[in-house]
């Protein structure tokens, strides 16, 4: 006996009720029997529906979870990169720091080394110090002090006596106010700067007698008295030789060294002379400088007067200095 292809289909509420069927009663049992076998077949198909549902439904909260746990994990994964790069970052920063601190330890270092030799110096300098005033002691602190004082008062003893051997006064009288026309300055120092402010044409000074006011070199002619131009050149080198003296006490050099000679003496002047040298046509002149040292008299007899004007110059500025 066939079963119906649409036997085992389940009923839908949207289907149309089955039509009544009439059975015969010897088909009755066999009939019964199918339905039976179908109703426990529809049974099972139920029941392995509902087995399978639940399967399913355990399947698709597995498969939930499993992407659930997937998007946590990728999330962690992100995190962890982002850790990483963090820590990469971290890491070079270190580098970095590390190697900075290195140099300066490195030039901490020298700078220690280096305060460690200045620091020895400075010990040995401090002994050598603490032995020299051990050695030196109050005493001979005391005994220089004595010796430079005791230095002192024999300069100024020696520069005193030096006023005795050359003894300048002032003599008050009718005295014109003689200037050299290329230094006028001159006869002015020289004569005022004892009288301070007072007018240079009522006193002059005296060495040893002698006046040391200057002659009036513009009219000097070959007639003059020869002893009036005597006794000028003495008092200049009375003049020259107590400055002389007076820097060899006080150990202060001259700018203008003197060449004494009594009544023929000289004041040297180191002046810069230029020499042109001549050159081969392809070169230009070529200038050499160097210092050569002129002799200028201080007396007038048989010089000239300019000559003669500008040594009483260099002479009155060593007494200015």
């Amino acid at each position: 006996m066939e079963t119906k292809p649409n036997a085992a289909r389940e009923p839908k509420e949207t289907d149309p009720p089955p039509k009544a069927t009439l059975i015969e009663w010897e088909d009755f049992e066999p009939e019964l029997a199918r339905l039976v076998s179908l109703s426990c077949a529809l049974k099972e198909a139920k029941e392995k529906k509902q087995s399978l549902h639940r399967q399913l439904e355990s399947l698709i909260q597995v498969k939930n979870e499993s992407l659930r746990r997937l998007n946590e994990l990728e999330e962690m994964r992100e995190k962890v990169d982002g850790r990483k790069l963090v820590m990469q970052n971290l890491s070079l920063r270190t580098n970095v720091v590390v190697e900075d601190a290195k140099r300066k330890e490195e030039d901490l270092a020298a700078e220690v080394r280096s305060l460690l030799v200045a620091g020895t110096a400075l010990s040995v300098a401090r002994k050598r110090l603490q032995e020299s005033n051990r050695l030196l002691g109050q005493r001979g602190y005391g005994k220089l002090k004595n010796l430079q004082r005791m230095l002192r008062m024999r300069q100024q003893y020696m520069v005193s006596q030096i006023s005795v051997l050359y003894p300048v006064k002032i003599s008050v009288g009718q005295a014109q106010d003689q200037e050299l026309e290329s230094f006028p300055s001159t006869t002015r120092s020289v004569s005022g700067s004892s009288a301070g402010s007072k007018p240079v044409n009522l006193e002059s000074l005296t060495i040893l007698g002698l006046q040391l006011t200057m002659l009036p070199f513009t009219k000097m002619s070959f007639f003059m008295d020869k002893k009036e131009v005597q006794r000028s050149a003495t008092a200049l080198a009375y003049v020259g030789h107590a400055v002389s003296l007076i820097a060899s006490y006080l150990r202060v050099p001259l700018r203008y060294p003197l060449h004494l000679g009594g009544s023929n003496s000289y004041i040297i002047d180191r002046a810069p002379s230029i020499d042109t040298t001549p050159a081969d046509s392809s070169s230009s002149t070529t200038l050499r400088s160097n210092i050569k040292t002129i002799e200028f008299p201080l007396f007038l007899e048989g010089q000239d007067t300019t000559r003669a004007a500008y040594a009483v110059f260099l002479l009155n500025k060593l007494q200015s200095f």
